[in-house]
């Protein structure tokens, strides 16, 4: 009788707690989608700019943490924010601009991309180089998958935009960025 009375007394208790409990990340934001337009050049890719007829000033060159490239007789140009054509107008017109060039043809493409990060219940967690059309499950694949505990529906994902960086919850087939942060949640058994 009285182990009657506390397992029904302690039955609504139990109960409330279940209903109460949610999955890690469960609360995050969806994850936007990414905005049209061109790849934004950021810290940590590496270009290869070419000036047509100017071998000296044509090289692999590293996108600095402050969004910056390092250019011989030019010096530093803002290549953050914007993509490979915003890029090469620049340099173009600081050629022009210092009378180094009087009509600069300039290209700019990314050798390397920034890398992703990967975290929490993978095999091999660490820092990865990103590919374009990468989703979080090719990711979790390159962190040689999942752990047994993984939560394997939805992922967060740490993003970059418009300045600031903020948490979402993704699915597995969402795209990845460069710069990602990838985390896995442990799932609730």
């Amino acid at each position: 009788m009285v182990l009657r009375r506390v397992l029904l007394g302690g039955l609504p208790a139990l109960l409330t707690g279940c209903a109460a409990w949610q999955a890690p990340g469960y609360n995050l934001p969806p994850l936007p989608a990414p905005p049209p337009g061109p790849y934004k050049l950021g810290p940590g890719d590496v270009l290869n700019i070419r000036v047509y007829d100017q071998s000296q000033m044509s090289g692999s060159y590293h996108v600095d943490d402050s969004g910056y490239v390092d250019l011989p007789l030019l010096g530093l140009v803002n290549a953050g924010g914007g993509g490979t054509d915003a890029l090469s107008t620049r340099i173009a017109q600081a050629l022009q601009a210092k009378q180094l060039i009087l009509h600069p043809s300039v290209a700019v493409e990314v050798s390397t991309y920034r890398p992703f990060y990967i975290l929490g219940e993978v095999t091999t967690p660490g820092q990865y180089p990103y590919r374009p059309g990468m989703t979080v499950l090719t990711g979790v694949s390159i962190a040689a998958g999942f752990t047994y505990r993984a939560e394997t529906a939805y992922v967060g994902v740490t993003r970059n935009i418009g300045g600031s960086a903020a948490q979402y919850r993704a699915p597995t087939s969402a795209m990845v960025q460069p710069g990602d942060v990838i985390t896995v949640f442990e799932r609730r058994f």
